[in-house]
Order: structure tokens, then sequence, then C-alpha cells
């Protein structure tokens, strides 16, 4: 039985509301590889509802940055609710305020979790979770291609890496937490990810066969975080 664990990035599936045609290819994809004996576990971030919700809070008052995390989770928990709403007829569980806890599938053959506590994104549950089942390998489809040597939205020299230390990756992002941070992988989460060996595949969540590559042990396009140099 192969087991995967995937951070579904809120910038591919819910940029600027619902990407239907997004999600119908992913559950699509899950229910082939289900068929196969495969099982999931699927961490769903916030998307740009997060950050709407978050700039908005901040015009009207001085939030803190508890109270803007808390912001994040709950938009985190209404995705995953959609993603777990688009799998029926499998066998679908949600894991929210328990999802720290589970040790195991329990006859089920997908895991649908979001974002946990305040203090880091759902990238971190995404982790925890890995380390829970002793999985080690996250799949973390969002936005980016790939780790690049510097922020390419910002910077026109910026390349792509296909293989990247957990070392040389922190110092390539920022060192804090900050709610609606933006970053392949969040500082935090990658700090338990080097703790624990785990290794975290960074890729475009858009391309679905790029995904079914990387299930499926084949070349992928992508970056590879781990400790292995």
């Amino acid at each position: 039985m192969e087991k995967f664990v995937i951070s579904l990035g809120g910038s591919v599936a819910f940029d600027d509301g619902p990407n239907v045609k997004f999600l119908k290819q992913f559950c699509l994809a899950l229910r082939n590889e289900i068929k196969k004996g495969r099982k999931f576990i699927i961490i769903v971030g916030g998307g740009s509802v997060c950050r709407q919700y978050q700039q908005a809070s901040e015009k009207i008052a001085k939030v803190s940055n508890e109270g803007l995390d808390w912001i994040g989770i709950y938009a985190t928990r209404l995705n995953a609710r959609l993603v777990v709403s688009v799998l029926e007829g499998l066998q679908v569980k949600a894991k929210f305020n328990e999802q720290l806890n589970t040790k195991g599938f329990g006859g089920y053959s997908v895991l649908v979790g979001a974002g946990g506590v305040p203090g880091h994104s759902s990238d971190f549950t995404t982790v925890k979770m890995a380390v829970d089942f002793k999985i080690k390998r996250v799949i973390n489809l969002g936005k980016p291609d790939y780790v690049y040597t510097a922020n390419p939205d910002k910077d026109p020299t910026a390349k792509p890496l296909k293989q990247v230390t957990w070392v040389d990756y922190f110092k390539i992002i920022p060192q804090k937490w900050v709610p609606g941070m933006n970053v392949p992988f969040d500082i935090l989460a990658s700090h338990l990810a080097h703790k624990n060996n785990i290794e975290v595949i960074v890729a475009l969540g858009k391309d679905i066969v790029n995904f079914q590559k990387i299930l499926n042990n084949q070349k992928f396009k992508g970056t590879l975080l781990s400790n292995a140099k």
C-alpha cells in the first residue's frame, strides 16, 4: 500500500475563488490512483480568500498575528470542506480539530485536513502529518514550478533549482513566519522536515500530468528539498 502526503496550495486550487477546472482534474486523478490501492493525506491551503480577509481586517483595525492566523485557518478549512465534498463517493474523511492526533487512516482512502493552530501555515500541518504517519516525502502542489535562487517575480535573473538541501533553502527564504507569507514552503514546516529527514517536492500544482509522474517515481518538473547533498 502506497501512502502520500500532499500540501495542496490555495494559490492553485482557490486563486480568485475555487478553480473548478483544476479541482475536477485533481479529483479525477485521485479517483484513478485510489483504484490502485493508494491512500492520500491532503492538507489544503487558504489561497486568495485567506489573504483578502486578512488584508480587510488590517484595514479596519490593528489585528494581532494570532488573529490573522485564525482567519487563515478557517479559510483553509472552508477550502478543505469543498475538497471533501467533491470527493464524495470515495472513502474520504475530513480531519480538522483532531488532525494532529491522527495516526492512521482508519479504513479511509483519503484524509483531508487544513490549518491547525496559529503560528504557522498549513505546510506545517502537512509535515506534521507526514511525521505521524512515518511518510518520508511530501508533495507540495502550489504556484511556483520550482524553488528559485530568488523571487522570480522580483528578480528576472532568478534561476530554477532542481535539488536543494534544507540548509541552502533556509538561506533563500525569510527566517520568520508572518501570517499570509507567500513562499514555496514555509520556514517552520521546512525546519520540521529538516529535523525529521523528510523530503519535500515543490511542483506546479496545475500540472496534473507532472503530479502523476511524481506519484509514479518518474522524472518530473520541480524541486526536491532534502537533507541529501
